[in-house]
């Protein structure tokens, strides 16, 4: 079991780095496009190379969206099934499919999609390069997304609003650990800290900072772990998908977790990578925000 956790915690942490990158950069939507200025209202080919993004466009105007990522969150949808595929899983996106497609619009991620996104450029496709890392540039990503494509924002916005519950104050210190091997924790910097926060969570290690090398995120010791004793943990099943119960029994392996009052008093969840650490879809953060507010409705 051992073993198996470290080859899994490895193979976690490469896809980390690859796909939180959108997330873990600016605090702000970051937005590029090649000197090709995109008129108002004339973007009609959307090609997204991110899961948010093309839930994003697909919510606004399905009718716009031409070509997405082989994203697993995408693939399992029903309403995605009929539109072009221009990368499977964490491949390189294919560039002959994308301009196969003739898009007036191509949406990457800052940090991921990078290198796509200057050979677009360079054929003269007008591009964006995204970072959401806030409920914020979320909003503001969505609002220029909106105006790209002439669509109305404003009901993807309330929905948005209605996912967050900022009357709730909890008095409970939490942890959230995202893998084991290293421990990483998120801060105030990452998706998942600013989410916490919009929660008015007491988030343990919101204000620290690291080693870490992924931006948002610290490293702790089982020492630092035991000595936050949080009364709340969050665990986050690896993005390759697993079990609660097997996330669970990992972190049962160090000898600190039968020390902590979360343990003790069983206030240990286990949430999905898409949604808390990666944004994912709009769905995936909808279904983290459920529970945040049924975690601590009863932690209040």
């Amino acid at each position: 079991m051992k073993n198996y956790w470290i080859v899994s915690s490895i193979g976690f942490l490469l896809i980390f780095n690859v796909v939180a990158c959108q997330n873990l950069t600016t605090q702000q939507v970051t937005q590029t496009t090649n000197s090709t200025q995109i008129p108002l209202a004339s973007v009609k080919r959307v090609v997204a190379l991110t899961s948010l993004s093309a839930d994003i466009i697909y919510q606004l105007d399905s009718s716009k969206l031409v070509g997405i990522t082989g994203s697993s969150l995408l693939n399992k949808n029903p309403k995605f099934k009929d539109i072009t595929r221009v990368s499977e899983g964490q491949t390189p996106p294919n560039l002959e499919k994308i301009v196969a497609l003739k898009p007036d619009l191509v949406i990457g991620a800052e940090g991921f999609s990078n290198q796509t996104i200057e050979k677009l450029k360079q054929l003269g496709i007008p591009t964006l390069l995204t970072s959401v890392n806030s409920v914020d540039s979320l909003t503001e990503l969505t609002k220029n997304l909106a105006q790209k494509i002439n669509a109305d924002p404003q009901p993807l916005l309330k929905r948005y609003q209605s996912f967050i519950d900022t009357n709730i104050k909890p008095d409970a210190s939490t942890l959230v650990l995202v893998s084991r091997q290293p421990i990483l924790s998120p801060n105030k910097s990452s998706w998942a800290g600013n989410l916490l926060e919009k929660f008015n969570v007491k988030n343990i290690t919101a204000n620290l900072q690291g080693q870490s090398p992924i931006r948002g995120y610290i490293t702790l010791s089982p020492e630092k772990v035991l000595e936050a004793n949080p009364n709340i943990i969050i665990l986050v099943n690896p993005p390759q998908g697993g079990s609660e119960q097997s996330t669970v029994e990992s972190f049962q392996q160090e000898s600190f977790w039968s020390k902590l009052e979360a343990t003790k008093n069983n206030r240990v969840y286990v949430f999905d990578y898409y949604g808390l650490i990666n944004a994912g879809t709009i769905d995936a953060i909808e279904k983290a925000c459920k529970q945040l507010k049924d975690i601590f409705d009863q932690s209040a």
